[in-house]
């Protein structure tokens, strides 16, 4: 296993649309946990081929119990409801916006051996699902908010919002 180097907004591979995954073999299998150990080593919550400059349809996402899901060519089957919440991103490191996705998500994928099956996402999984399956069709979460807000800006918003809940 190997960390992968984090592409960042401005380079052109962040906006292509990926290939899907038509061979699940070694190279897939070492793909899949250099992408593990990347996101682990970032502390992130989903990571895309597309963003270690993999155009392949491959996502990390980890779920409620911590484990992480790898999903092969990967697509939203289903999803109900609506959630706003703030959006931060591997690849746009600092930033943070309000987006809008689905409270629920269901996620049609193949696992590293080929074999399809289904998986349900509620709340921040269900945006990751989202977030990650965007970025295998080269678009980033800055293009679904009308402002991008700083750490330190974000840090005031959420101590501003705890504050003004407090009795």
């Amino acid at each position: 296993m190997a960390l992968r180097k984090i592409l960042t907004k401005g380079d052109p591979t962040l906006s292509k649309v990926s290939r899907p995954v038509i061979s699940f073999d070694h190279r897939l299998h070492i793909l899949l946990d250099d992408l593990k150990e990347t996101l682990v080593d970032a502390n992130g919550a989903g990571l895309a081929a597309p963003q270690v400059g993999i155009l392949r349809r491959v996502v990390i996402v980890v779920d409620g119990e911590e484990n992480m899901l790898e999903l092969i060519n990967p697509e939203v089957i289903s999803s109900e409801g609506e959630q706003d919440g703030f959006e931060g991103c591997l690849s746009v490191p600092g930033y943070w916006g309000m987006v809008k996705r689905p409270l629920k998500a269901r996620v049609r994928a193949q696992d590293r051996d080929g074999n399809f099956f289904e998986v349900d996402g509620e709340g921040i999984v269900a945006r990751c699902f989202c977030h990650e399956i965007d970025h295998l069709d080269g678009h980033l979460f800055t293009e679904h908010t009308d402002r991008l807000y700083t750490s330190e800006e974000l840090e005031e918003l959420m101590e501003q919002q705890s504050g003004e809940s407090k009795p």
